[in-house]
């Protein structure tokens, strides 16, 4: 089932999204976090614009997760720069098709494809073997980061936070099994100049930390709360991207999220 988040001619609501050739939208009485009842009311979707699937209060990501990209960005092994964990605000969320707004303080801005999970109720210390119980669905992030302001402040807060820098979508995919995390491709498109590049080409067999130690690891320290996303890493292949780019980031299974870059 794919859960969205849609803004329709009368106003915003949450939506089943159904269809394969023809997506329709079918509006659903209150949040995602009960079992969905429709209200009658449906639209195409291209009658419609997908807003970010999911209002989280945080999204907590695990950074460092994949060695390529460590050594792509920090020119070290995984085995000398482990994991680490840091947060964006929900102040830098968007949805699918919104622009990332590059500020003129941000001069080396690169996307980030990532799966990510949606948070389905409070949670504290998950049990890695269960994680499963603790979420909705699954979901894209584009973990954008500007690399001058990362290493000259020496946190990621700044650099990964600023507004705009976490589109997220299309929509929550949660039937969990449509993926084999052991084996499930992420891929990134870069478009500049009319030119589309296959940037990221990677598989989820690459993470160090695997989804229920993620999840583990991230509500020994917060609490996490429905609806909260919770990313698991970017692998190698990120590039640098300005305004007048687009960035689509695709995952068999659970969709495409497509964004432009603009100028803040």
């Amino acid at each position: 089932m794919r859960l969205g988040r849609i803004a329709h001619p009368e106003g915003i609501c949450f939506a089943l999204i159904e269809g394969e050739e023809e997506l329709v939208a079918k509006e659903i009485k209150g949040t995602p976090f009960t079992p969905p009842e429709t209200t009658g009311r449906e639209w195409k979707l291209d009658e419609v614009r997908l807003l970010a699937p999911t209002l989280p209060t945080k999204v907590v990501a695990l950074g460092r997760n994949y060695a390529d990209h460590v050594a792509e960005v920090f020119k070290e092994s995984a085995e000398h720069l482990p994991p680490t964990i840091f947060v964006k605000p929900s102040t830098s969320v968007i949805g699918p098709g919104a622009e990332i707004k590059i500020p003129d303080f941000a001069t080396n801005v690169e996307f980030e494809g990532e799966l990510a999970v949606v948070i389905s109720k409070v949670s504290k210390n998950i049990d890695p073997d269960n994680w499963q119980d603790h979420v909705l669905g699954y979901t894209i992030c584009n973990d954008v980061s500007s690399r001058d302001l990362q290493f000259a402040d020496g946190q990621w807060a700044r650099a990964k936070g600023i507004d705009t820098f976490c589109p997220l979508g299309p929509w929550i995919e949660t039937d969990l099994n449509v993926l084999d995390l052991d084996d499930a491709k992420i891929n990134a498109y870069l478009t500049h100049d009319g030119k589309t590049e296959h940037k990221q080409d990677s598989n989820t067999n690459q993470m160090i930390v695997k989804m229920g130690g993620i999840l583990q690891r991230i509500s020994q320290a917060f609490t996490l709360l429905p609806g909260d996303v919770v990313t698991t890493g970017s692998p190698a292949g990120t590039a640098e991207m300005v305004p007048g780019d687009t960035i689509e980031i695709h995952i068999p299974g659970v969709g495409s999220l497509r964004n432009p870059v603009a100028r803040a």
